[in-house]
């Protein structure tokens, strides 16, 4: 009886790691999806770029929609796992945001792709997020953060009342997206790379500034008279 092969067919899925080749097709189906958009990307590039097979990326994931899907999943659990391991108890509420601007503006310098993956699946009115029960649940885990850092804030008297969890969120997203997204067309009309490293920490810092600046305002409520 012949004896099979690590090449022989019947012998490759027994010598598969599973997560590891999940793993391998998430990474190069975020790069080509970064690169190339939902309806540009491929999946037989994809399998091409991979030690696998397109209908081993069917298996696994059951098609290119489901494969996008995951990508996505995979990139805003990312940002989200760092969010939850800032020390909001142990540091005081301004230092506190100042850790988490400083997270969310490394994190989005050092993924580009997550930037596009973002812009992009704006384009497509986000009808591919709200199919994600995964990114459905990551709401409440990226605002938990900020609402104890912005509750410890007020009961110190440091921050204003009125304070939202969902609008700090959206000035930081707001600053450090934008520094990322907008780098090439930026630099095209103002002639100012905002990735320059020389100026990384004057940016990191202002993000910061401006947030607090807006905490620490008066919350526009009127004074009790007398």
């Amino acid at each position: 009886m012949a004896t099979q092969t690590p090449e022989s067919p019947a012998a490759a899925p027994a010598a598969r790691d599973p997560e590891r080749t999940r793993s391998e097709i998430l990474a190069v189906a975020t790069r080509e999806f970064a690169d190339k958009g939902f309806a540009g990307a491929r999946v037989d590039e994809i399998a091409a770029k991979t030690r696998t097979t397109k209908r081993m990326i069917y298996y696994y994931f059951g098609g290119k929609e489901n494969l996008y899907i995951a990508v996505l999943e995979l990139a805003y659990t990312g940002i989200r796992a760092l969010e939850r391991q800032v020390d909001v108890e142990h540091l005081d509420p301004a230092e506190a945001i100042r850790r988490l601007t400083a997270l969310t503006f490394d994190h989005h310098e050092s993924h580009p792709d997550f930037i596009r993956l973002v812009s992009i699946e704006n384009i497509h009115y986000a009808r591919h997020i709200v199919r994600s029960e995964i990114l459905a649940g990551l709401a409440n885990p990226a605002l938990d953060t900020l609402t104890r850092i912005l509750d410890r804030g007020r009961a110190a008297g440091q921050f204003r009342r009125d304070a939202d969890p969902i609008d700090v969120h959206m000035m930081i997203s707001a600053f450090c997206v934008f520094r990322t997204a907008n780098r090439y067309t930026f630099n095209a009309i103002f002639k100012r790379d905002m990735l320059d490293p020389a100026r990384r920490d004057h940016y990191q810092a202002m993000i910061g500034d401006l947030v607090l600046e807006y905490l620490t305002a008066s919350d526009g409520r009127p004074a009790p008279t007398a």
